[in-house]
């Protein structure tokens, strides 16, 4: 039987067996872009200081400010003032109808004295495991919200981890003389020794059938928590803070709904371990707009749960805008995965600029994974001093960790293979970038029907397909340092690429090898300034790339 046409059959078998992976038939568009509900609050003000709290940065306010929010909300809900001054806390949990605002001046400072952060079950990469309580957090929470102008700290270098590369030579010394262990080759400094002991006997906190938060306790330091957590809320707004100094990510939402994240500021060091910004998993109906991030890992992050967990919750990360916002550090701008194993649909990005991230736009995932990634839509992206790829899928993707468990491998179709597939990208320009365009799919399950036009992308290198299909580039300027290939294509076919610009001069347009690489079709694209129009390996055939001249 055709290969082909076994591939078909096997995916229409999953389907069957997994209706997550059926074809969206959303009707979301550019001009009907998802709707996203409010909150509304009462204005009963309840002030943080009538609870007895203190702005003098010593005294510690978690009874006062927790208990001015539970007064709130028994009382039907409305604002709870943070005044300007320093406030030093413990963790603060969220309660229904309530608005914690914090006014300009305002920090809330959260302690460094871990005993006060309880062992609790929470949730790592889409797992359930061990955490320390989170600083803020909420659960099964409706019309709940952070806004004003003050800021919030998580005080996180006290939880993290640093290697000396990562740090100038003053600030490694400063490191070390504020306490901790250095790891036995003198390399990474550790927040303790309990801490130290977990991460090099690569110690898993995951909660499996027995075992329960508190069996964690040899290991508490290790235990790193989220900054914000809400978890199964809805009606959700953030809005106008800054958060920064998370012990690990920053925001996460977990399966909320009518979310709102506006006009914050988000900020991470650049040697953050885990320092997302934003960590947007198994939620519906989202915005995030003009915020700026700068931080140590991916920034705006789509997430769906990890592996058969996630399948099993089966809920999507869908129906999303993200606009302008403004990314500086960063692995990536906008990020989908790698663990999005319950999918993501119909999310549209535009008018955002990424100034220095790893990378600009991320999809990453991984055979094991499973999920599908669908309609996503990105207009006016701007990006200058990119260090990797300006526009980037990987199906490769993995770091091994403690929590990771088995995972199917296998280069066959089944409810492991992820899916990416359906996107549309246009009026994008990046000013720096090692690559314009980087897509390496599975032999099993390509990376499909993606559309670019619009592009103007000076890189040091251009275009790179590898297992990848349908692929559509049209209006591409492409100005590489490299020219020898423009266009690397390796085991793609379905390709057109129309109206392709390539500077003045280049070695060698296209680059062609494989044997599934076939149905190539340039259009519209002057071929005369290439002094190799193409050239062929590995089993790729001369008749698959047909060439027509420019009108």
């Amino acid at each position: 039987m055709n290969k082909k046409l076994i591939i078909l059959l096997t995916a229409v078998v999953i389907v069957a067996q997994f209706p997550l992976l059926a074809q969206n038939t959303s009707t979301y568009s550019w001009d009907n872009l998802p709707k996203i509900a409010q909150p509304i609050f009462r204005k009963d003000t309840f002030n943080i200081l009538t609870f007895g709290a203190k702005p003098d940065g010593i005294t510690l306010n978690t009874q006062a400010i927790n208990k001015a929010i539970d007064d709130c909300s028994r009382k039907g809900g409305g604002v709870v003032l943070v005044p300007g001054g320093l406030w030093l806390t413990g963790p603060i949990e969220l309660k229904n109808n309530v608005n914690l605002h914090l006014k300009k001046a305002a920090t809330l400072l959260f302690t460094t004295d871990k005993s006060q952060y309880a062992l609790v079950e929470g949730v790592y990469e889409g797992k359930a495991a061990a955490r320390n309580q989170s600083p803020i957090s909420g659960k099964n929470l409706e019309n709940v919200a952070i806004t004003g102008q003050g800021m919030v700290d998580g005080n996180g270098d006290v939880w993290r981890a640093v290697h000396k590369s990562q740090l100038t030579e003053t600030q490694w010394k400063e490191k070390i003389a504020s306490g901790g262990v250095l790891k036995d080759d003198g390399k990474t400094w550790y927040p303790s020794e309990q801490f130290k002991k977990a991460s090099t006997e690569n110690r898993s906190m995951l909660l499996v059938p027995g075992k329960s938060p508190q069996d964690f306790a040899d290991m508490k330091d290790f235990l790193r928590p989220n900054l914000l957590v809400l978890t199964n809320c809805k009606k959700v707004l953030l809005e106008g803070v800054t958060f920064q100094n998370s012990p690990a990510w920053c925001l996460h939402p977990l399966m909320c709904q009518d979310l709102t994240l506006r006009n914050l500021t988000v900020k991470n060091p650049e040697y953050a371990h885990n320092g997302d910004g934003m960590d947007i998993e198994s939620c519906k109906n989202f915005l995030i707009e003009g915020c700026t991030l700068d931080v140590g890992d991916d920034a705006i992050c789509i997430k769906s749960g990890k592996d058969e967990e996630g399948r099993k919750r089966g809920m999507p990360t869908e129906n999303g805008v993200i606009r302008n916002n403004t990314v500086y550090n960063g692995h990536g701008g906008f990020v989908v995965g790698s663990e999005m194993s319950g999918g993501a649909r119909n999310i549209f990005v535009y008018d955002c600029t990424f100034m220095g991230t790893d990378k600009g736009l991320r999809f990453k995932s991984v055979r094991g994974r499973g999920g599908v990634v669908e309609h996503i839509y990105a207009k006016n992206i701007f990006m200058k001093d990119i260090a990797q790829e300006a526009i980037f899928f990987d199906m490769y993707y993995f770091v091994k960790f403690a929590t990771d468990g088995e995972r199917d491998e296998r280069p066959v179709v089944n409810e492991g293979t992820p899916i990416f597939r359906n996107m549309k990208f246009e009026n994008i320009v990046c000013s720096g970038a090692k690559k314009g365009v980087f897509i390496r799919g599975l032999p099993e399950m390509t990376v499909q029907n993606i559309t670019m036009k619009n592009l103007v992308l000076q890189t040091d290198k251009g275009i790179e397909l590898t297992d990848a299909s349908g692929i559509h580039l049209e209006k591409v300027q492409l100005i590489p340092k490299e020219t020898k290939p423009v266009i690397l294509i390796v085991n793609s076919h379905h390709l057109t690429f129309d109206g392709i610009q390539y500077g003045t001069i280049a070695e060698v347009l296209f680059s062609v090898s494989g044997q599934r690489s076939e149905d190539i079709n340039v259009k519209n694209t002057d071929l005369t300034k290439a002094h190799t129009k193409a050239e062929f390996g590995q089993g790729a055939l001369e008749k698959q790339l047909i060439l027509s001249a420019a009108k």
